[in-house]
């Protein structure tokens, strides 16, 4: 992994795949964050956006969650129960602090999520990128967000705020948009409206000429809903509070690992389902 003070670049078997930015200079009101992009596969094609027009606060592959106690992780707007979106001077940021590992192939980082102030969260994300096939390459990301406050905390999202259908928050990957949809298939489900909100081992999302495979590595992670979008736009996430908000007492941590899939070509259920196997494999 190449890097200088703010990127870093995943390479697979030489190539580069990613570029993480650690200090992106970008407005309060979009949450500054890290994030990954551009996201390729092994063939050079961008999997990944970055402050689209359609939703400016979307930045590639990363750690997102709209409220942590009141305050916007997310970017943009905050769903305000009985209001609706509303413009909220509440934004926070996810600040590098350093990187504990870096390889050619990944890194350790340490964060720290510091809104009005103050720092609510001490995350860690583990970030490692494996070469499967010539065509098939899978991102492994691990966050692990620690209560480092004397208080209890609680992870929200629109839908515990009373919007139906908005659990996002957690783990996002903001795909490439395309003339068309793309196309959106579970190992028992096909389709947006059968895939979103439920929780599946691995969710795939096909464009025209790449594939994403999204799995969830841990049983915990499994269990949360995946929040998906093919045709507003293209992103799918794994939904920290889909019913309920997300309790971290002082001290405690809350730990998820996505494994996904980056593969050229239009992949059928059969062979993302075979790639997501060997990507998890103990």
């Amino acid at each position: 992994m190449t890097s200088s003070n703010d990127t870093a670049v995943l390479r697979v078997a030489g190539r580069p795949v990613g570029r993480y930015v650690t200090r992106p200079e970008l407005p309060a009101r979009l949450s500054p964050r890290p994030y990954l992009h551009p996201v390729t596969t092994l063939a050079g094609t961008a999997v990944t956006e970055l402050t689209p027009a359609d939703h400016a606060h979307h930045l590639g592959v990363g750690v997102a969650v709209p409220d942590v106690e009141g305050f916007n992780f997310w970017g943009g707007r905050t769903y305000v129960r009985d209001q609706g979106p509303t413009e909220l001077d509440n934004h926070g940021s996810q600040r590098h602090v350093m990187f504990q590992l870096r390889d050619p192939d990944g890194f350790v980082e340490e964060l720290r999520w510091v809104a009005a102030g103050g720092e609510l969260l001490r995350e860690r994300r583990t970030v490692a990128a494996t070469e499967l096939t010539d065509q098939a390459w899978a991102l492994d990301l691990t966050f692990s967000l620690t209560n480092v406050t004397k208080y209890p905390l609680s992870i929200g999202s629109p839908a515990t705020n009373g919007r139906p259908g908005a659990a996002y928050g957690g783990f996002f990957w903001r795909a490439r948009k395309e003339s068309s949809a793309p196309e959106v298939f579970s190992a028992g489900a096909e389709g947006e409206e059968r895939v979103h909100g439920r929780p599946a081992d691995w969710l795939a999302l096909r464009g025209g000429t790449w594939t994403l495979v999204f799995a969830g590595a841990t049983e915990q992670t499994r269990r949360d809903p995946w929040f998906v979008r093919t045709e507003e736009y293209p992103g799918v996430g794994s939904s920290l509070a889909h019913g309920e908000r997300l309790p971290i007492p002082p001290g405690e941590t809350v730990v998820r690992r996505v494994v996904t899939v980056v593969a050229d070509g239009r992949l059928d259920r059969d062979a993302a389902a075979a790639l997501v196997r060997k990507a998890v494999s103990p």
